[in-house]
């Protein structure tokens, strides 16, 4: 092969192997072994502090002292709230140092070919938010049976420029709302400054107890250990306040096994029926040193402490009468 075409490839060979940066500085009429007035090397990610960039915030900046000094002061742009980004690329930067009366020739880049840049930042996220209001809810539990706390919803993060010394988080209730629910407010404080807030929802669960049929309970039976137990669940909604075992009332229509006993299914146990309609009774008062008596037909069925009507046999009145325990009536005076 001839010797001419050999140096062409060993050459291009040479550039491959050297890289972009080479083949940059070739392109600017530069060699690796050239020195330049000003090298920049440009990191791939750059945090800065405030919201104005200028090169020598985002790069390294090494070479003429009176050239760095003009590099490190050209403006790239704002960052201009917490939490946004901005990507550089090398032709923007080249073009920037251009527009300042530096040009590309007198210019070595190295590094990444884009930095991204970001803003220093503290960041509130969502589940300091949450674990910060269920935290108070435990401490401050509006219902001591609360045994579950959940956000219905999820807050935003709330993004803070710069590093705050001093960063707190004050919760306070700020309402119930349906049954079952609440919502915490948190106000967000940077260096005594308020800087945010978020109110957050949570549905709150409850253990509560309830009365479960052992086994099949007919219609007038009484509820006793023998045939409900009590059991401990977890409801959306807090036990009624007062309740109470059911033991000692009686079912008012039939129940099945494994049926959870409410409200609407039990009554208070009645006393036995003392006197039975068109019986004969005998009418009876009792004062202190005196006793009279007569005989009545009752005029309806009674249990004691009840009052019927009664038909007096000797005078054929009617009367109402007080059902003693002992089959007895007394007139009302």
């Amino acid at each position: 092969m001839d010797r001419r075409l050999l140096g062409i490839v060993g050459f291009v060979v040479s550039v491959l192997a050297a890289g972009p940066a080479y083949v940059a500085a070739v392109e600017l009429g530069s060699g690796p072994d050239v020195v330049v007035p000003l090298q920049i090397h440009l990191p791939r990610e750059v945090t800065v502090q405030g919201g104005l960039l200028t090169l020598g915030q985002v790069s390294v900046v090494k070479g003429d002292p009176v050239l760095v000094a003009t590099a490190n002061k050209i403006g790239l742009g704002r960052l201009s709230v917490p939490g946004q980004k901005a990507v550089l690329d090398r032709p923007t930067i080249l073009s920037r140092l251009a527009s300042s009366g530096i040009g590309a020739r007198q210019v070595r880049l190295t590094g990444a070919e884009t930095v991204m840049v970001r803003r220093c930042q503290k960041t509130v996220n969502a589940d300091e938010f949450v674990e910060a209001g269920k935290t108070f809810l435990q401490q401050h539990s509006p219902n001591p049976a609360i045994c579950a706390i959940l956000p219905t919803i999820k807050p935003k993060d709330l993004v803070l420029a710069g590093q705050p010394r001093d960063l707190q988080l004050t919760p306070r209730l700020v309402g119930n709302g349906a049954s079952g629910y609440v919502t915490v407010q948190i106000a967000v404080t940077a260096d005594g400054e308020e800087v945010g807030v978020r109110d957050i929802p949570f549905r709150l669960r409850y253990q509560c107890r309830r009365a479960v049929t052992i086994k099949e309970v007919p219609e007038g039976a009484v509820l006793s250990p023998e045939n409900v137990k009590i059991e401990t669940v977890v409801m959306d909604q807090p036990e009624p306040a007062g309740w109470q075992p059911p033991y000692g009332l009686v079912a008012i229509r039939a129940l099945a096994a494994d049926t959870e006993v409410r409200r609407d299914m039990i009554g208070a146990a009645q006393s036995p029926v003392v006197i039975r309609r068109n019986e004969t009774v005998v009418i009876r008062v009792e004062r202190p040193g005196l006793v009279v008596t007569a005989v009545g037909i009752a005029l309806q069925e009674g249990r004691a402490g009840e009052y019927v009507k009664i038909r007096n046999t000797d005078s054929s009145r009617v009367i109402v009468c007080k059902v003693n325990a002992d089959g007895t009536v007394e007139p009302m005076m």
